[in-house]
């Protein structure tokens, strides 16, 4: 890869003005976003773990292609997949694996999902900054989330109730660590819903008796990153133990479109997994499948 166009396209990312309304994020002008796709324009809709990706993707691409418009949007997996099922965007941005549910849902409306990985994630348990404990087990983490351990004095922290903090349903996030840590068994009702991750750390950063959940990108020097125990020993989520799956909450992030795309959904994905457009990705804080 060329110094000067990684130099370019870095200049851009960190110059990017971010419109944000309504937990959603347009890559454009407000006056285009209710026009209709055409080849020139794609419509991207989904995970918030990856909407910095994709609106930093989405600059980049459209800095070498004025033609080009991207239309990037949040509000979670579940409703980015929901969407593209209907038919309304091209890409689904996804940070967990779509449901055979939805495939068959999508199958019905004569569309076919194909899954492209662009990064790969560890999602990060944090605490606030004051809290002495370091590490827990996944078992300690499930009886955390489940209600079963309600206080830190019993995992050999500070005598305070656990403030237990979890994203909303239409996460994949959500699903994902519910599948993982809690293996299906169902949130503590005490927990308190967080509408987005920014206000997971932000609510972390402040409360000392706080735990949330947030994908990699997010983690920040306001907050401590805790270590999770298994059966080979304890690990962070950091790029080796993330490759080698040795941390236990390794996923990878992933858009769906209908069969191979095409037009500018198909340029648009080839630069995410350019060099360039990998790069992209672990400036934003993520690995790069490439």
């Amino acid at each position: 890869m060329a110094d000067q166009s990684v130099s370019k396209e870095k200049d851009t990312f960190e110059n990017t003005i971010i419109k944000e309304t309504n937990d959603s994020v347009s890559a454009i002008p407000d006056s285009s976003v209710n026009s209709e796709t055409t080849d020139n324009k794609i419509f991207i809709k989904g995970s918030d773990t990856i909407l910095p990706v994709s609106i930093a993707e989405s600059e980049a691409y459209m800095n070498l292609h004025s033609e080009k418009e991207i239309i990037v949007i949040g509000g979670g997996s579940s409703l980015g997949i929901a969407s593209f099922i209907e038919g309304e965007v091209e890409i689904a941005m996804a940070s967990r694996k779509i449901k055979e549910s939805e495939i068959a849902d999508a199958t019905n409306n004569d569309i076919n999902p194909l899954e492209t990985v662009i990064a790969w994630d560890g999602i990060s348990v944090i605490v606030n900054k004051n809290n002495p404990v370091e590490s827990l087990s996944i078992e300690q983490l499930k009886n955390i989330y489940t209600g079963e351990v309600t206080n830190w004095k019993e995992l050999g922290g500070n005598n305070e109730e656990i403030e237990v903090l979890v994203r909303d349903t239409s996460s994949g996030t959500y699903g994902f660590f519910k599948e993982h840590v809690l293996q299906d068994d169902e949130y503590s009702e005490s927990a308190i819903t967080e509408p987005n991750t920014e206000a997971v750390v932000q609510k972390v950063a402040l409360d000392p008796a706080a735990i949330g959940y947030i994908g990699l990108a997010y983690v920040d020097n306001s907050v401590k990153t805790i270590g999770l125990g298994t059966y080979d020993g304890i690990f962070y989520p950091e790029a080796e133990s993330i490759r080698k799956g040795d941390y236990p909450l390794s996923r990878p992030l992933q858009y769906y479109t209908n069969g191979q795309p095409q037009g500018t959904a198909k340029e648009y994905i080839k630069f995410v997994l350019s060099d360039i457009g990998q790069e992209i990705i672990a400036d934003v804080g993520y690995l790069p499948v490439n």
